[in-house]
């Protein structure tokens, strides 16, 4: 195999036939994930009111969806690695399904938290497994439109779910519209077993660039400043996602005074600009790398900048006006979830196929710890706040800051193209090294110079 300059030159690798009704099963994935999430702060109001919860238990409720969230993305990352994605998603949405049920009867506040850690621990992993899932349908250079797809799940979910499970809530009870939601994931997982299959493209580090790197140590691949800085602006945008999951509802219902019919339909406002602005830079991301961009432009600099922006736009909440704190709140956390479709792809170019699950994961699991904070901060500010309004002002503004911060250290240290260059010159080939690097640049470069 000829080595090539860069990683991201056009392959004639086409998806696999099929490619886009696999994307269509692992968006519905996203879909009810999201609704799983989104019932809570729905019917947060309720629930506070039927178990007789303060602002800072609910805000525990809500941060204990990501009390394992992590934990379990990091080891399904690596079981991922060794089975195949179709049988690992049908387990984590069986599960999700079933944990629902619980709410029918009489359930406690502890018994809520324990339901609600089940949850996260079984889609902690979904998103990097299903995605992990659609790249074995398609080369690197055509893998962000659908990481922009899938991703999008989550805001169609919100979308269609909130009026729905709004009109179950209202018009029967919050019980109902979570075992409803089981109803939905059983469906999925019917549907999954049936069409679901493993995709086969054979991409790779060595596919894009000429090295046959089979494996990269990983104190090297998690020592990687480009994984780091994905980790750190994800992060901050993912603290604004888990602040509309779990208070965007009770903000509108309590703080602004909105009846709860007006705000379940005001909360699809941030999921169906999130849909327009993540697809949309998904497509600019494809066409740049068609045109010849760099990674770090088409897809760090330009999910970092999104970020950096829907930091800028919460800082104002406190100073605005009650109608303007809406928008400025919606595009404060649709904008920055931009980076979500960039950051897997990033991480796709540069870590080997055996291992890809398992790094996509680890990078997720770090990420979203940002969900075990954020709710239960907000929580504690509302709570000590004079007046709730004032608290949520607070707590928006400090999404503003860690957003903000967290989009300057993606514009400065997200740089893929490095990272291929430390693997390849990680160690020298010696004489006698007969492992994955050492073999690959042996019969890449007889000259021993890189591309």
């Amino acid at each position: 195999m000829t080595a090539s300059p860069t990683n991201l030159v056009p392959s004639t690798i086409a998806p696999q036939r099929g490619a886009w009704t696999i994307v269509v099963l692992l968006f519905l994935v996203m879909f009810i994930n999201t609704a799983d999430k989104v019932v809570l702060g729905l019917a947060g109001v309720p629930i506070m009111r039927d178990l007789g919860l303060s602002p800072q238990q609910f805000g525990l409720v809500g941060s204990s969806f990501f009390f394992l969230f992590s934990l379990s993305a990091v080891v399904t990352g690596f079981i991922a690695n060794r089975i195949e994605a179709r049988w690992a998603l049908a387990v984590m949405v069986l599960i999700t399904a079933l944990i629902q049920f619980p709410m029918l009867g009489s359930i406690s506040f502890a018994g809520l938290v324990a339901c609600r850690i089940v949850l996260g621990a079984a889609e902690g992993p979904a998103t990097p497994v299903a995605l992990h899932a659609a790249y074995k349908w398609f080369p690197n250079e055509q893998r962000t439109l659908p990481t922009a797809v899938i991703n999008q799940g989550a805001a169609i979910g919100a979308i269609a779910a909130a009026p729905a499970l709004d009109w179950v809530i209202e018009g029967a009870s919050w019980r109902w519209a979570f075992a409803l939601l089981g109803f939905v994931g059983l469906a999925w997982v019917a549907a999954w077993l049936a069409l679901g299959r493993e995709g086969r493209v054979p991409v790779s580090i060595a596919d894009r660039t000429g090295r046959a790197v089979a494996r990269v140590p990983y104190r090297t691949l998690l020592s990687s400043p480009t994984l780091a800085a994905i980790c750190i602006t994800e992060f901050s945008a993912y603290w604004g996602l888990s602040l509309l999951v779990a208070w965007f509802t009770p903000f509108l219902v309590a703080g602004l005074g909105y009846t709860q019919y007006a705000a379940s339909w005001i909360t699809t406002v941030p999921w169906a600009l999130a849909a327009v602005v993540v697809v949309g830079m998904g497509w600019v991301s494809q066409v740049l790398l068609a045109r010849g961009s760099s990674t770090r432009a088409a897809r760090g600099v330009l999910g970092s900048g999104c970020v950096v922006l829907g930091g800028a736009a919460l800082l104002l909440v406190p100073v605005a006006p009650s109608a303007w704190k809406v928008a400025l709140i919606a595009a404060g956390i649709a904008v920055p979830a931009v980076m979500y479709g960039m950051g897997h792809p990033i991480l796709s170019e540069f870590t080997p196929l055996p291992q890809r699950a398992s790094v996509m994961t680890i990078k997720h699991a770090i990420a979203t710890l940002a969900g075990v904070l954020a709710p239960f901060s907000m929580g504690t500010l509302v709570q000590n706040a004079a007046i709730p309004v004032d608290g949520y002002d607070f707590g928006f503004a400090v999404c503003g800051a860690v957003a903000l911060a967290g989009g300057m250290v993606g514009l400065i240290f997200i740089r893929p193209a490095a990272e291929i260059q430390r693997f390849a010159t990680a160690r020298a080939p010696a004489a006698d090294d007969d492992t994955s690097l050492g073999v690959a640049l042996r019969a890449s470069w007889p000259s021993g110079k890189l591309p």
